[in-house]
């Protein structure tokens, strides 16, 4: 089963106060995910390998450790992952970028891909699934899915704020996908948002309704 790790770290949960305050604008808001974003990427790449070099130092030759196993590929899905993206890219600039969209059909209310846009070697590389809210839970298991279909092996999935019922769908779907979140809130309300949550990330990050 894969595991779900809360980031509690002192700077995320102070930022994700004021990401969940209705009255922090949309360009704090977007600075703030951005600035989240990046200490969580910090916390997951934790684990990642390394190996010993061998560099010198305008003093002496010396033996020093880069990163070295999988390449790493962030996925977010849109249009709300797009805001957790840059964030990320500042620890990883290396890391190749894809696209998943999905929007949700209104008479089924399950996710419909529309868009897939990879890196051709995604197989090889160690992916992070970008989405800010782990709701329902249905749209990031379609991602995951979708990945899972064109050959992606090593996945995370990446929130801000997760519900129960969403992690919950997420490890029934897909056991061997570990969740890393800044917080679990309580429940769902009746209309799919997070309780308490912070509303919609997309309309917030973008200043749409």
């Amino acid at each position: 089963m894969g595991k779900v790790h809360i980031m509690d770290h002192p700077l995320i949960q102070h930022k994700l106060t004021y990401i969940r305050d209705k009255n922090t604008g949309t360009k704090e808001f977007r600075e703030l995910v951005d600035e989240v974003a990046m200490l969580m990427g910090y916390e997951i790449t934790r684990n990642m390998e390394l190996q010993e070099v061998t560099v010198e130092t305008p003093v002496a030759t010396c033996k020093s450790k880069v990163i070295s196993g999988k390449k790493v590929g962030l996925i977010p899905i849109l249009r709300a992952g797009l805001g957790m993206t840059d964030g990320i890219l500042k620890l990883i600039p290396a890391a190749r970028v894809g696209h998943v969209g999905l929007y949700r059909d209104p008479d089924t209310l399950e996710p419909v891909e529309y868009y897939v846009k990879l890196p051709k070697d995604i197989e090889e590389r160690k992916l992070i699934v970008i989405d800010p809210m782990l709701a329902t839970g249905g749209s990031a298991s379609a991602a995951i899915t979708a990945l899972k279909k064109r050959g992606a092996k090593n996945l995370q999935l990446m929130c801000l704020i997760a519900a129960p019922e969403g992690i919950e769908r997420v490890q029934k779907d897909h056991d061997d996908v570990d969740i890393y979140v800044a917080a679990v809130d309580e429940k769902l309300n009746e209309k799919g948002y997070i309780v308490p949550g912070l509303g919609d990330a997309g309309d917030r990050l973008f200043g749409t309704k």
